[in-house]
């Protein structure tokens, strides 16, 4: 437990238009606790990140979903726009190459298990950025 518990709960910001799939994994990382935002697509995710990107510190997203871009698409532009945010990419169909995968971003295949999604996101929390 690195953080004191003083210090409000590292915030994931997560894409996902399944809905069942989004409640069950923000139910997960409630449970290790993180504090989740929730988005149905990149469009909704912009705009959260455009009111809230101080408090975000990892988007969590699904690589097909509707709307005007897809995850990989959305990870490219947080990366460039909040450099900050961590960056954890998912996806059930296609393994993206990964020079589509900004810098400091890691892919996360589905199905993935509550234990693996919130180790991933405690190793990119707790990993040395460039």
């Amino acid at each position: 437990m690195g953080q004191a518990a003083t210090k409000d709960p590292p915030v994931v910001l997560l894409v996902e238009d399944e809905l069942l799939v989004r409640m069950t994994a923000a139910d997960e990382l409630e449970e290790a606790g993180f504090q989740v935002l929730e988005a149905a697509n990149a469009d909704v995710a912009l705009a959260v990140l455009e009111a809230r990107s101080d408090e975000v510190q990892v988007l969590f997203t699904d690589v097909d979903m509707p709307g005007s871009m897809d995850g990989l698409a959305l990870a490219e532009q947080v990366y460039r726009r909040w450099p900050h945010v961590l960056l954890l990419i998912s996806s059930g169909y296609a393994r993206p190459d990964p020079d589509e995968i900004p810098d400091h971003g890691r892919f996360m295949p589905k199905p993935y298990g509550a234990a693996t999604l919130v180790r991933h996101i405690h190793d990119m929390m707790h990993r040395p950025r460039p």
